[in-house]
């Protein structure tokens, strides 16, 4: 089997949280999908299971973190440019996704910021390599 990501995430309405992702670009693998869980597909190689709160504390004797005041950690994903990482925000605001601050430019690395309803953190980056600093 290939190295794969599986990242874990609970959340309380199962179907708005798809919706959510599914707008950000997701895809939906109803293979692994039930109605507790869905898994969401980014990439080949990435995925990110949404799951209710029942179902994601039968994985964990510890309480579930409120991510809407608390961080529980930063999740990120890479596009190929700019205008992608804006399209994709765009579609991620629409959806109903809150965008805590504004864009940050570090001159090769062009990054926002959503939030889903539950307040789990996306960072959505474009990096141009050729304009990485050298020293």
């Amino acid at each position: 089997m290939a190295k794969q990501i599986f990242i874990n995430l609970a959340v309380k309405d199962l179907q708005k949280s798809m919706a959510f992702y599914s707008a950000l670009g997701f895809t939906n693998n109803p293979q692994f999908s039930d109605d507790t869980a869905k898994c969401m597909v980014w990439s080949e190689h990435i995925y990110v299971m949404l799951l209710n709160y029942q179902k994601f504390s039968s994985f964990t004797t510890k309480q579930i973190a409120d991510t809407k005041t608390k961080i529980a950690g930063l999740f990120s994903l890479s596009l190929d440019s700019i205008d992608e990482v804006n399209s994709l925000m765009t579609n991620g605001l629409q959806a109903g996704g809150i965008e805590p601050n504004e864009m940050r430019d570090y001159g090769f690395m062009q990054q926002r910021t959503i939030e889903d309803f539950d307040g789990h953190t996306w960072e959505i980056f474009y990096m141009d390599m050729s304009k990485i600093p050298t020293e």
